[in-house]
């Protein structure tokens, strides 16, 4: 495990991901088109969340997918953002604290989702979200964009069991929790979005492959578990000591661990699921063609939730 100052033991992810990660020269244009976007549309109140907020995103997806123009780029960065900034605004202890009105404002994004205008016009989210979806019906065929606005829907839908397993106390089993967390760390919809930016596209027996969904399936845990362990200090700050939802409070829960233990067990998790994806990647990298193409997206989609861990937005407090 490779400590980290002032926080607890993270995987070594060193093997399967060393980096330096590839960095799309466009990173700090991107962050800086975050900003004008949220000029634009007012989805962070707090200046210093937003410019926090900007910059991971920003400088996130520049290693997402450092080889795809501007224009993706930026439409990747904002629906990413878009669904950040939701999760921050109505998600988590808020939406806990209130489910009902969680399941309003999703309702709202679902009209947008489906090409239609919400009762009542909707709100800053609601025009957000249409400005994105736009960018993406230019961009994407029909099934390309129907794919990522499944994904988003899967996200509000994971953010709304969220709300409703905090109200009830967080009791909910592991293997519930492990199916759910890809939506909820959006990297489901972030692996929906690699296609259409990227420009290429999987044949359908080639999606439904065993090796390309054990490579999406490895990834996707592996950006969830890991998130779980970077925030877990920052999430205990902000609910006065209480035992963040997670997988290592879950896990600790199951299995009679103290915390210590619980997260050298994720860890380790987090270091199988790194090889299993990096064996995948090699096998399908060397297949060539459209699945090359794909295992190296998903490459990124992995390098970019091992480098996000280590932002300030992921410091404790």
């Amino acid at each position: 495990m490779t400590p980290r100052t002032g926080t607890r033991p993270m995987p070594d992810l060193s093997a399967s991901f060393p980096g330096p990660f590839p960095v799309s020269p466009h990173a700090a244009d991107t962050a800086g088109q975050l900003e004008r976007w949220l000029a634009a549309y007012p989805l962070v109140a707090s200046e210093r969340a937003r410019a926090a907020l900007c910059d991971i995103t920003g400088h996130g997806v520049a290693r997402t997918f450092p080889a795809a123009d501007p224009a993706g780029l930026e439409l990747c960065a904002d629906l990413l953002l878009w669904l950040t900034a939701f999760d921050d605004a109505y998600g988590e202890q808020t939406g806990a604290a209130d489910p009902g009105a969680l399941v309003a404002r999703v309702a709202g994004a679902v009209h947008v989702l489906n090409g239609r205008r919400p009762p009542g016009g909707g709100d800053v989210f609601c025009a957000a979200l249409a400005d994105a979806l736009a960018r993406l019906g230019e961009r994407a065929a029909p099934e390309r964009f129907l794919r990522v606005a499944a994904a988003v829907r899967d996200s509000l839908y994971g953010l709304v069991w969220e709300a409703h397993a905090l109200a009830a106390g967080g009791r909910v089993g592991v293997p519930e929790y492990r199916a759910m967390r890809p939506h909820t760390v959006f990297v489901a919809t972030v692996t929906a979005l690699a296609e259409p930016v990227l420009g290429y596209e999987l044949a359908p027996a080639a999606r439904a492959s065993s090796p390309v969904r054990e490579l999406e399936s490895a990834v996707a845990d592996l950006a969830g578990w890991i998130n779980d362990l970077a925030s877990y200090d920052r999430e205990r700050a902000r609910a006065g000591g209480a035992e963040p939802f997670g997988l290592p409070t879950l896990l600790a829960a199951a299995e009679g661990y103290g915390i210590d233990k619980a997260f050298a067990a994720v860890c380790a998790l987090c270091e199988e699921e790194a090889g299993k994806a990096r064996a995948r990647i090699v096998e399908l990298t060397a297949a060539g063609g459209p699945v090359a193409a794909h295992a190296r997206a998903l490459e990124g989609v992995a390098a970019s939730y091992v480098w996000h861990i280590g932002h300030r937005r992921y410091d404790g407090g």
